[in-house]
Parts: structure tokens; C-alpha cells; sequence
């Protein structure tokens, strides 16, 4: 997957997820490219939605990619990702509406602000979210799969993400940490900027509840792919470790970027997992 016209998109998947690297020798050696062509798809979509600052830009972007995932069935698409895609049987077999929901669920959240609590944080990342794991599991095994599970997984893992952006995001309408976090530990958005006993106490509290969260979705019944076990158990553990951690931030950062015989070992129980549901 080093090389060819989709190599960029790739190499931008695995930056904001490098265990996935770990991953790839573990999936269908004759079907890696198409299933790793949906994963940086749906990094391109979430990318679009969250890392576009200008709302009319954001929605130029994702209107672009509605257009473009509409009239794949009839054209094979247009962007490299998509004629990969529509190269494979796999894509004609997901319903049209599928490809098309995780764009417009973005669009609708252009505009959405901070979540009132943990729970509204929840169900508003759960649309896009979501949508793009009943995408991913419709292609992984079939429209009749249940997508509970990985939906669950999609949503927290994207809020523990969001959360290692804290500083950054600390300006923007939509915070990492919903409106009664940041109420009662007293932070402001000027604090979220900088280490500060506040901060890390809200930050604790917030991978508290995404950890019990987590491990109440990992154990639900349903498949998984392999990218999205590993996505599952990985944050899982990172939510967990930095939960305890004397410096919350620094521990999840840390645990993000960390590869080793522990990925090793999730990556094969997830490939596991995985084809046991095919």
C-alpha cells in the first residue's frame, strides 16, 4: 500500500492512527487494498467534517464527496479512492444510501456546538460516526450485519481523538469536553490551553466515562473489522492508562503514537475476531 495513487490518503490515515500499520499484515492479503481504499475513505470524510475551520468550505468539501459517492455506482468514481472501491464486487453489494449517509450526517454537523453533557457528546458524534460504521460493516459482512457495536466503538474512539486535540480546539464552538465538564471543574478556555490541576481533573473525568463506555461497546455481540477491533481495544487501553496517569494529556498523547507487541497482540485478536464473523 506504499506506492500508487492512493498513497497519500493512506499515509494519512496511518498518521492519525500509525497502530494500523501494525494491522495490515493480519487482513486478506487479496482483498488489503480495497478494505485499506474504505478506511482512508473514511478518514478523507472525517477530515472534510472536522478538519475544514471554515463552515462554507467544510460543506463545499463534503458536498463534493456526496456527489461523488452517489454517482460512483453509475460512473466507478471519479477520485482514486473511489475507483478502487468500485474495482471490488464488495461496493455494488453495500445499499447506495450507505456511501452516501456518513456525508450527510456531516454536513449536518457543521454548525453544532458543545454538548450540553457526556451523553449529548455521545449522540451527536453518533451520527456521523455512525453512519460511517454501518458503511464499514454493510462492507465488511454484509447490509444485514448489526452495526451497534462498531458504531459504539466509531463514536468513543472519535471523542478520545478529539480529546488529545484539547489545546487546539480550545477556541472553537464545539469543545472536546461537553458544557457540564467544563462547569464543574471550573475550567474555562483559556485553561484548556495550558497544564493545569482543573484541566487534568475534567480531562480524568472525560476518559473515565469514555473507558467505562468503551469497554461496555467491546463487549457487546457484533462484528468488527480488523482496523476497528484494534481502534476499539486500543483506545480502550489508551482511555484507561491516561485515565490513571498523573498528566492525563501527556499519557494519551503518548499512548496514541505507541506501537509494539501489545498493538502486535491486539491486531491478531482482532483479525480473530474478525474472521470468525464471516
Amino acid at each position: 500500500m506504499s506506492e500508487g495513487p492512493i498513497s497519500s490518503y493512506v499515509d494519512k490515515w496511518l498518521a492519525v492512527q500509525p497502530q494500523q500499520r501494525i494491522a495490515l499484515p493480519f487482513v486478506d492479503a487479496s482483498e488489503r487494498d480495497v478494505h485499506v481504499a474504505l478506511a482512508a475513505l473514511e478518514q478523507e470524510m472525517i477530515a472534510s467534517a472536522y478538519g475544514i475551520r471554515e463552515p462554507q468550505v467544510a460543506a463545499a468539501k463534503l458536498n463534493w464527496w456526496a456527489e461523488e459517492l452517489s454517482g460512483a455506482p453509475a460512473s466507478g468514481g471519479r477520485h482514486p479512492l473511489t475507483k478502487l472501491l468500485w474495482s471490488s464486487d464488495r461496493a455494488r453489494r453495500v445499499p447506495a444510501e450507505r456511501w452516501v449517509a456518513p456525508v450527510l450526517a456531516a454536513m449536518g454537523q457543521i454548525d453544532q456546538g458543545t454538548a450540553s453533557d457526556f451523553a449529548a457528546q455521545i449522540a451527536a458524534a453518533r451520527g456521523m460516526h455512525g453512519a460511517l460504521a454501518e458503511l464499514e460493516t454493510a462492507w465488511w459482512y454484509g447490509s444485514d450485519a448489526s452495526a451497534e457495536k462498531a458504531a459504539r466503538v466509531a463514536t468513543l474512539s472519535h471523542l478520545l481523538f478529539s480529546l488529545s486535540r484539547l489545546e487546539l480546539d480550545a477556541d472553537h464552538e464545539r469543545l472536546p469536553l461537553p458544557m457540564s465538564r467544563l462547569a464543574r471543574h471550573g475550567l474555562s478556555r483559556q485553561q484548556m490551553k495550558s497544564d493545569t490541576p482543573e484541566r487534568r481533573e475534567a480531562m480524568r473525568a472525560q476518559l473515565a466515562d469514555i473507558a467505562a463506555a468503551l469497554r461496555e461497546a467491546m463487549a457487546l455481540d457484533g462484528p468488527l473489522s480488523v482496523f476497528r477491533g484494534l481502534e476499539g481495544r486500543t483506545a480502550l487501553t489508551i482511555a484507561c492508562g491516561a485515565a490513571r496517569a498523573a498528566e492525563p494529556m501527556g499519557a494519551l498523547h503518548r499512548g496514541q503514537s505507541r506501537t509494539g507487541p501489545a498493538t502486535a497482540f491486539r491486531a491478531w485478536r482482532a483479525a480473530r475476531d474478525s474472521r470468525r464473523r464471516e
